[in-house]
């Protein structure tokens, strides 16, 4: 008990001491982690859309060739930053740039390498997180959605996207908790965060057990915060489980192809070639009803040609 007192009183000390260089190093570590999850999810949703875009053999060949490079090259980009550690990333990219330039060309902004080392490894994990979301929505509902007319644009925004974020935002929150800690390699770079900050506090303090539970103990507090919001956004998203479908106008249709006034509805860009099937049938309709008043006027002569055709008979009669 005695030793833990004494790390308690170092503890206090160091922070009473550098608190403000803790809580710079924080603040940076938090920052970096927000920016970099958020663009790589944008890299990741990129990757994962472009790896799950269809195509056949009846596709024009260049489609189909360009579609396959896509899909090489995106799964070299993830093997790549999946299979190796985020300061190995760090160290290339930060001394790459130099050694390959022949010391023209070097990194002026360290905040501006750090978010592009954390978001590219970041984007290499979503990239497979998205494409898994995809594939795991029901595809009888891309079947519907091209049967009332959608593109495969439309499909993605309205349909498959909406359920895949729902189904991938534990995997989202687990990068993010990932990039909290992460984040400390930066240092090797110089980029002064958390972790940053326990190595400068321990050069001059020479107490390293208690900095680095002080760093324990905050790396831990991040962490449980950003679990306890992501599991909120989590209910959230769920809404309620019990819910009415309340409609204030008697002609609104369930299936969502209301046209309100003034907006249109969602769907109103046609695929093409269900346009053209809408007209074609459209026209046949035309026809149908045509041909049935055409029927129906010569129904109507030869009735009156019956009626006037006796008369005519008994006045020849008489």
């Amino acid at each position: 008990m005695e030793r833990f007192a004494m790390l308690g009183l170092d503890m206090s000390t160091l922070w009473t001491k550098y608190q403000a260089q803790y809580w710079h190093g924080i603040v940076n570590t938090l920052v970096l982690a927000v920016i970099g999850t958020v663009i790589g999810c944008l890299i990741g949703f990129v990757c994962g859309i472009l790896q799950t875009i269809p195509y056949t053999k009846n596709d024009p060949l260049p489609k189909r060739f360009i579609l396959k490079l896509v899909r090489v090259v995106l799964r070299a980009y993830v093997e790549v930053f999946r299979g190796t550690p985020m300061i190995l990333q760090a160290v290339f990219i930060f001394f790459g740039l130099p050694y390959f330039t022949n010391g023209a060309h070097q990194w002026t902004n360290i905040w501006a390498v750090s978010i592009l080392v954390v978001s590219i490894n970041t984007g290499a994990y979503m990239a497979e997180s998205v494409r898994g979301g995809i594939i795991s929505v029901d595809p009888g509902q891309t079947e519907g959605a091209k049967a009332i007319g959608m593109t495969h644009v439309q499909t993605m925004i309205h349909v498959i996207l909406p359920q895949a974020i729902r189904n991938i935002i534990p995997q989202i929150g687990n990068n993010f908790i990932i990039n909290i800690k992460d984040t400390s390699v930066m240092f090797i770079i110089g980029f002064t965060e958390f972790f940053a900050t326990h190595k400068s506090v321990v050069g001059a303090s020479y107490k390293y057990f208690p900095s680095a539970a002080i760093e324990m103990i905050g790396y831990l507090i991040m962490t449980l915060l950003a679990s306890f919001l992501l599991r909120l956004l989590e209910k959230k998203m769920d809404g309620s489980n019990s819910y009415e479908l309340v409609q204030d106008d008697s002609l609104t249709m369930t299936a969502g192809t209301y046209n309100h006034p003034g907006r249109g509805t969602p769907f109103d860009e046609r695929n093409p070639e269900a346009v053209k099937s809408m007209m074609r049938e459209e026209l046949r309709r035309q026809a149908e009803r045509d041909e049935a008043l055409r029927q129906g006027q010569l129904a109507e002569q030869r009735r009156e040609g019956g009626i006037h055709a006796p008369n005519n008979d008994q006045r020849e009669g008489q």
